[in-house]
């Protein structure tokens, strides 16, 4: 079956970074439909798999971007049909109200590189199995919102700060973090003014020296969990 990759981006600045590098040959459709009001989606059925990036968008905010309420139909759509899903950052939070789950705005800030505390799962979990299994999981994190763990799914990863940074559901995983940062994509984040807007200088420059320092070693493992979701994504694009 020849099933294509959906990706749906919210911004610019906000691309797949190493899920791009992890789904390789893999055709991809990316979209951006966050402003449109009635988007012609694909069925659920029609995918090989489904990612949904981050944005600077409230996840709920449907008045002001009216595809949200689509996306969040289709998220909750492939997790019933078993279509391997990976929700980022805002993509989390669409993926957790499209199950049900409760959006807390402006919970509590985290920009930078900072350790993420890994739940009992997690070691098993294919994805972030290999990302976890180093001694301090360190991520780049980018975010003020929280969603709540849904009904029945399994918490993965937590901070002090965010209770819910990773859960998975079925087939759907949902990190609040980004696996996917690279140097390339922190470069370009940093660069943006949408990005840095309210960062002191010091913040900035935190970020590109952390950036150095973690994003070398997160790679390989980083890209070990990807290539799992390219696996489930090639098992079903062969049934």
């Amino acid at each position: 079956m020849s099933l294509p990759v959906l990706v749906l981006i919210h911004a610019p600045w906000e691309t797949p970074a190493l899920v791009d590098v992890a789904l390789g040959d893999i055709p991809v459709e990316r979209r951006c439909v966050v402003d449109e009001r009635e988007p012609a989606l694909p069925r659920a059925s029609a995918l090989g798999g489904l990612v949904v990036m981050g944005g600077p968008q409230d996840a709920d905010d449907d008045a002001r971007h009216p595809g949200l309420a689509a996306e969040r139909r289709l998220l909750a759509e492939a997790t019933d049909a078993g279509v391997p899903t990976l929700g980022v950052c805002l993509g989390m939070q669409l993926l957790g109200l499209a199950l049900g789950a409760r959006l807390h705005l402006r919970h509590g800030v985290e920009i930078g590189f900072a350790p993420v505390d890994g739940a009992p799962g997690v070691a098993s979990d294919p994805v972030l199995g290999p990302m976890f299994a180093r001694p301090e999981a360190t991520f780049l994190h980018w975010h003020s919102d929280a969603v709540e763990l849904p009904a029945g799914a399994e918490l993965l990863a937590s901070t002090a700060a965010t209770p819910v940074q990773a859960f998975r559901a079925g087939s759907a995983l949902g990190v609040q973090f980004h696996p996917e940062a690279d140097s390339a994509l922190l470069g370009a984040w940093l660069a943006t003014p949408e990005m840095t807007r309210g960062l002191g200088e010091g913040a900035v420059r935190r970020a590109r020296e952390d950036g150095a320092r973690f994003l070398p070693e997160l790679r390989g493992p980083a890209l070990a969990g990807l290539e799992a979701i390219a696996s489930a994504i090639r098992a079903r694009r062969e049934r």
